[in-house]
């Protein structure tokens, strides 16, 4: 379903068109809050809140960057709001950090699948450990596949910064990745 189609069914109140979107860009939403938070409590509540301003404004959509530019620009503003407005509170443990950022095994070859989401997350640790700024940059180039125009526009930041974000959030995770292998090594 094109875009526009999509967006001129929600418009005209179709429940089954905006369940699509969601499903369609609930993965990007989800990304893009759980990047910036160091707390994940919350983060079911974020997405429904993206989603309910996503429903409100879509009339305003005009169409001037792509859906999922736009949708994630919600996302970040959404969450960075919500960061502003908490309190400072104490991180949650590793085993529910785990269970936030696993991803689905599906029967398709378990081994292999068990193997990349153990990858997966490990890697997405070593990303949480970054300063904000650098994990939110770092997460929509790699793992959303954005450009950096679409950086630019979802976080409001100078295409020079998010480059330079991006190359120290590079230099950092390999440095933190190198110090977890020698960690390895020596036991």
């Amino acid at each position: 379903m094109k875009e526009t189609e999509l967006i001129n069914q929600i418009n005209n109140g179709s429940p089954q068109a905006f369940r699509f979107l969601v499903k369609q860009y609930e993965r990007l939403v989800f990304h893009v809050a759980a990047r910036m938070l160091n707390q994940q409590e919350d983060l079911e509540d974020i997405c429904q809140e993206v989603f309910i301003k996503v429903h409100q404004k879509l009339p305003e959509f005009r169409g001037d960057s792509k859906l999922s530019t736009w949708i994630a620009t919600i996302a970040y503003r959404v969450t960075i709001n919500h960061l502003k407005k908490r309190k400072p509170d104490t991180d949650i443990d590793d085993n529910e950090r785990e269970f936030l950022h696993s991803d689905m095994i599906t029967e398709e070859h378990p081994q292999k699948i068990a193997e990349s989401n153990e990858l997966k997350f490990h890697l997405r640790k070593m990303i949480d450990k970054l300063p904000t700024q650098y994990k939110t940059v770092l997460s929509l180039y790699h793992l959303e596949e954005m450009g950096y125009k679409e950086i630019v526009e979802i976080t409001g930041l100078p295409v020079g910064t998010v480059k330079n974000y991006i190359f120290r959030a590079r230099k950092m995770l390999k440095e933190l990745i190198e110090k977890s292998e020698l960690v390895q090594i020596k036991y």
